[in-house]
Formats: C-alpha cells, structure tokens, sequence
C-alpha cells in the first residue's frame, strides 16, 4: 500500500467545514496511523449525495483510492453499500447494521453524562441544539438525552441545528422563547456553542450566571472561548488513528469489524455553574 491514498468525502458548505476544528483533528490522527505505511488522506468536499457517489465511482473507475472512510452517517444510508459494491475496502466512522469496519464513539453515554453533570449543578430544565436529525449519531443521542433527563427528573427541549455558527445562535434563540426557559444549554458541537455564548454576552445574559453552555466537541474553540466553555471531551485525535488503524487492517486482509472509539469524558470550565 505504499503511497496509497485514502478518500474522505465531506459533503457539505466548505465555508462551514473548514471551520470546524472537529475534521482537521481526525483528518491528522488519520494521517499519523496512515504515514507509517506511506499512506495519506485524499479529502474532497462536495455539495451534495449525488456528487459524492459520483466520486466514489470515480475513484473506483480510476483506482484513485485504496480505501474509503466514510462519515456522517444517516438513517438507511445507502453510501456503505454503494462504496463496497464498486469493489472498494470501506470503513465507517459510526454505528450501522451492516458487515462492515466500523469505528463506533458512545455518543449515548456523552448525553447521559451531559445530563448527569447539570443535574448535579441544580439544572432542572435544560435545553439541548443538536446536529442535524437525520444522522444516526444525533438519534442516539437525542434517545440517551431524554432517557437521562427522565431519571434525573430534568426538563429538557430539543431544538434541531445544522453545526453552522448561524444555527447555534437559531436554536438559542428558540430556546430563549421556551416557557419554562432553561437554565442550561447543550449544544451538539463548538462551534454552534461558542457562537451562541457571543450572542447572549451581545445580548446582555450573563453566562453562567443566568445560562449554563456545554458544547460536545471540545476544541481550542471551547478554551479561546470567553468565557472558556465546558465541553464533553472526545479524543478525536485518537479517533483518527482508530480510523486510520482501521483502514490499514483492512486493505492488509483483515476482516471488518467493529472498533470502539475514545471514551467521554467532561471537561468543565468557566461556562457552566
């Protein structure tokens, strides 16, 4: 597999990908598992599902690619079926049904912990802006969110967003109009929290005093952040190298199998009170 490339596909806005640090860090741990065996990430953004599988059969037509990671994933995802049907070795980063290499994170065990930590703060409504609905990852964590808030005797709101700065503060705003208004705010990555936190010192709304913020990446964002925000803490570092890991079994003959991805852990600083 010597120089062999290793194809992402993000589909997506460029802009809004660009700034998430969530891919840069995954993209690198991929590349620190990958560089041993002179292999590298070939990424491509694209703006939609059809532009995607036409890369994928691109790549496979053109023996571009050794290999094929696939993220994101949503509800009867056809991408896994679709890569492995053009002969081409296809890991996931996610839980899905099928016979495949797959790197799975505990996206349910975040939310509980998510709900855990507020609760013990005294939080007893807490509102929550997720990813978009339709990725397998945001289901289980909206199942787990409200499972814990039930045990907790928590009130929670869930609000649909799109990871975009603009979607953190749509969904705050929302929040915000809720009766009762919650206490607390989780929301589903940095960059939508960090982006709600300037809007409500904009606004005047002290933070934590008033409102508690978690995100659920944690990033430099999260630190620069002021003030810095609480965050649920994944290695995506070490995310990457399971997945580049992942990768190299697979090309070298090993069979599919699941991985399990870093633990989570919370990592609380000046945002949540």
């Amino acid at each position: 597999m010597a120089g062999g490339l290793i194809g992402l596909v993000l589909t997506g806005s460029a802009d809004r990908i660009g700034v998430e640090p969530f891919f840069m860090e995954l993209i690198t741990g991929m590349e620190e598992a990958l560089a041993p065996a002179g292999a590298t990430v070939l990424l491509l953004v694209v703006p939609d599902l059809a532009t995607e599988l036409a890369t994928y059969r691109r790549w496979a037509r053109d023996h571009t690619v050794a290999a094929v990671v696939v993220v994101n994933l949503v509800h009867d995802d056809v991408r896994p079926a679709y890569v492995a049907g053009l002969g081409l070795p296809v890991v996931l980063a996610g839980r899905h049904p099928g016979p495949y290499a797959k790197v799975v994170t505990d996206d349910a065990g975040a939310m509980t912990t998510a709900i855990e930590t507020l609760s013990g703060l005294g939080h007893r409504v807490v509102g929550r802006v997720s990813g978009p609905a339709e990725l397998v990852h945001t289901t289980e964590r909206t199942a787990a969110f409200r499972a814990a808030a039930a045990r907790h005797g928590v009130r929670v709101t869930v609000v649909e967003g799109d990871y975009s700065a603009e979607g953190g503060v749509r969904g705050l705003r929302t929040l915000l109009a809720a009766d009762p208004r919650p206490t607390a705010i989780v929301f589903d990555n940095d960059v939508m929290a960090v982006a709600a936190e300037q809007e409500l010192i904009r606004s005047g709304v002290a933070v934590p005093a008033e409102i508690s913020l978690l995100a659920c990446d944690d990033s430099p964002l999260c630190e620069l952040a002021v003030p810095p925000l609480s965050a649920l803490s994944t290695d995506v570092h070490e995310h990457g190298l399971t997945l580049g890991r992942a990768v190299l079994g697979l090309v070298r003959g090993e069979p599919g199998r699941e991985h399990s991805g870093p633990t989570v852990s919370i990592r609380q600083r000046e945002s949540t009170g």
